[in-house]
């Protein structure tokens, strides 16, 4: 098992995780501090769990967003008839692609 240093809003934090997800791991800590400096240009000093609730809530509501568009998608693709199946290509890539999103916000 590894320990990854990361850096959120200025504040290093130890993460344990299976060596297989370091990077992962990084790039996901770099996201929050990307958030973090968004709402601190927006809203000035925070207190710090103040600014993680609400990137939370703003990555909560983003899975929710993506999860709505893949259902929709889904819905949409069984309608398709055969003759549309340049369509449902579209959109079966298209669905993979928000479960590709929606799978990386459950994990951040």
């Amino acid at each position: 098992m590894a320990v990854v240093s990361v850096t959120v809003n200025g504040r290093l934090y130890e993460v344990a995780c299976d060596d297989s997800q370091v990077d992962k791991v990084r790039h996901l800590a770099g996201v929050l501090d990307e958030r973090a400096q968004i709402l601190l240009g927006q809203l000035g000093v925070q207190p710090e769990a103040r600014i993680l609730v609400m990137i939370g809530l703003m990555l909560a509501d983003e899975l929710a967003e993506a999860k709505a568009e893949l259902q929709e998608a889904r819905a949409r693709l069984g309608s398709v008839t055969h003759k549309d199946s340049g369509l449902a290509d579209g959109l079966v890539a298209f669905a993979r692609r928000i479960e590709a999103i929606a799978e990386r916000l459950e994990h951040a």
